[in-house]
């Protein structure tokens, strides 16, 4: 059984960024609704986010709500809604307890009041935290992202207050919603889904990606383990060459 230890002390990805998928199906494969599956992998969030603490990441983001799950059933959209407002509730102690700093990305305006009410209020009372910080994407798609920095870049090419030879890449970061965030290092995705699905596009371009044939509800701590394990078994390099990096 891999544990923490066998990981501390080596290269680890400084920002790990999560595609938690398999809820529904998860909940299928038992009899259960869909929701009964949310409810599991709220609790896998919790583990995970105390996991990511006692190992060191220092950014952990979460594809918690995309812009594509709007077309789910106006039902579970609902429920999704309410679960994210009690658990955010439940989970302000984690939180501190931890020194866990929330952050969340995506159209927050998009989601309800009193998600986003909920949302800033822990955000606020976690500001001061230095130790992880916690990213939710919500209501988030990446092209979306995209879409919005050019027109703010443009607009602003037009009203003379940038050249268009002074954009760069840290004038496009500078745009993103994730523009107090490292780029991506690891990505993983859980239910053997082999796609990243609209998420962190620009963020991800030399992340490492690893997808693990388990649903979310059952991404355990040792799941997690092994594709750090894994993670520091890849040489990244950047366009270099091997002989360059040694």
């Amino acid at each position: 059984m891999n544990t923490i230890e066998e990981i501390k002390g080596r290269q680890l990805p400084k920002h790990l960024a999560i595609i938690m998928d398999g809820n529904g199906r998860w909940a299928k494969e038992k009899g259960k609704l869909r929701v009964f599956g949310h409810e599991n992998g709220i609790k896998t969030v919790r583990a995970t986010v105390e996991s990511c603490v006692k190992i060191g990441i220092e950014y952990l983001t979460l594809y918690t709500f995309s812009t594509e799950n709007w077309n789910r059933p106006k039902l579970e959209v609902e429920l999704l809604m309410r679960l994210l407002v009690s658990s955010l509730k439940k989970e302000l102690k984690t939180f501190l307890k931890n020194n866990v700093k929330l952050n969340t990305i995506g159209d927050i305006n998009a989601l309800p009041v009193k998600v986003r009410k909920e949302l800033e209020e822990v955000m606020a009372k976690t500001k001061e935290n230095t130790g992880m910080t916690l990213t939710l994407a919500l209501s988030y798609g990446s092209r979306e992202e995209l879409k919005n920095a050019i027109q703010e870049i443009s607009t602003k090419v037009k009203n003379n207050i940038i050249s268009v030879e002074s954009i760069d890449e840290t004038i496009i970061n500078n745009h993103l919603y994730t523009h107090n965030l490292p780029d991506v290092d690891l990505l993983i995705r859980t239910s053997g889904e082999h796609r990243v699905s609209n998420f962190l596009l620009w963020q991800i371009a030399y992340a490492e990606l690893y997808f693990i044939d388990v649903f979310w509800p059952d991404f355990t701590e040792e799941c997690l383990v092994d594709a750090l394990k894994n993670y520091q078994n890849r040489e990244r390099r950047f366009g270099k060459t091997s002989e360059q990096l040694n």
